[in-house]
């Protein structure tokens, strides 16, 4: 199944850290505060007037040290190149390592650059963990994933509700894979696919949009004060789609045999001492060439035999036998009026 086209654009959300009182958060058994870094803030303000650079710089130190909102952000800067040249292995690194802290976005986008990098192991459980949130681009993924039976087993029914899911939050790829699937899943895996999805929809852990901001996991802990505030980019981030569902090609019935042609009856063969010649040529090939175009044009010529008669450098195209002289004359005229010169000749 073939989905051409054009590619989702999906704005790229850069997260903020909230600011207020400190965030405290069990680790072992002990209490541990985090304190939200204000050079996070610093960062998205200065992303937010066109200092890529200075943005960049900003969330550097925060997020070696740890912070999953920068290190998220640090990921984007590099996927569009912004601020730093565009590099897709240190973007992957940081939305790695937002992810592993729990970073919903990170994860997102992490489980995302796998699959398109053809590493679909690596890449499905965080497919999984972004469709349970209701990520429609991780559901157009793995939904196609799940109707080709791209490095999972192939399972039409939730493929079919994930796509369902994914077109209905406003993906325009998902809407034509989805039509395209109508015509190769039976009616009633359609019907227990919808009904999956609409289970999906009353269980949706999130937002179904992409890029809406989700709170940290527990992980972290609570976070107080604003929520993050998502600040998109000057220009979207165009994302690499998933390989749309395959067409599964409808066998084309075997071509019926060509009814045997007549064979006409062979003709009396021509007698005679005479000849007509029709040309001269340097180019043998250029005579069998002038037979073939003269020789349907005049009725006269049909039943009589080409000769290449070969005179030093020259090949001359002659057509006989012809009974007489007379009969060459004849038919030397009706040559004439075709257009093509013509000569009487006796080998």
């Amino acid at each position: 199944m073939t989905v051409t086209s054009a590619r989702p654009v999906l704005a790229a959300a850069l997260i903020l850290s909230s600011f207020g009182a400190g965030v405290a958060a069990p680790e072992l058994g002990a209490q541990t505060v985090r304190v939200p870094d204000p050079a996070v803030k610093e960062g998205v303000d200065a992303w937010g007037r066109g200092d890529y650079a200075g943005a960049v710089a900003k969330w550097r130190k925060p997020a070696i040290d740890g912070d999953p909102d920068a290190q998220f952000n640090l990921g984007q800067a590099y996927k569009m190149g912004r601020g730093v040249p565009a590099d897709m292995k240190a973007a992957e690194d940081w939305y790695r390592r937002a992810a592993l802290q729990g970073h919903y976005q990170g994860g997102d986008n992490y489980g995302l650059m796998l699959f398109q990098n053809n590493r679909r192991a690596e890449a499905m459980p965080w497919l999984e963990k972004s469709v349970a949130r209701g990520e429609p681009r991780a559901q157009y993924y793995l939904g196609a994933a799940l109707f080709n039976g791209d490095g999972v087993t192939k399972d039409w029914v939730r493929a079919y509700a994930l796509m369902t899911r994914a077109s209905a939050a406003g993906l325009a790829p998902a809407s034509r894979s989805l039509a395209q699937m109508d015509k190769y899943i039976p009616l009633a895996q359609r019907q227990q696919g919808m009904a999956m999805a609409r289970d999906m929809e009353s269980t949706a852990a999130r937002p179904v949009l992409a890029g809406t901001p989700a709170p940290m996991p527990a992980a972290t802990g609570p976070r107080t004060g604003p929520r993050p505030v998502d600040l998109p980019p000057s220009q979207p981030v165009r994302t690499v789609e998933a390989p749309p569902p395959r067409a599964i090609p409808t066998p084309k019935p075997a071509p019926r045999p060509a009814p045997p042609r007549p064979v006409p009856a062979p003709a009396a063969p021509a007698s005679g001492a005479w000849r007509v010649q029709l040309g001269a040529f340097g180019d043998a090939a250029k005579a069998r060439g002038l037979w073939g175009q003269i020789s349907p044009r005049v009725s006269g010529l049909s039943g009589l035999q080409p000769f290449l008669v070969k005179a030093g450098a020259v090949t001359r195209l002659q057509a006989g036998p012809v009974a007489s002289k007379a009969a060459a004359d004849r038919l030397c005229a009706a040559v004439i009026a075709a257009g093509n010169p013509c000569i009487t000749a006796k080998p």
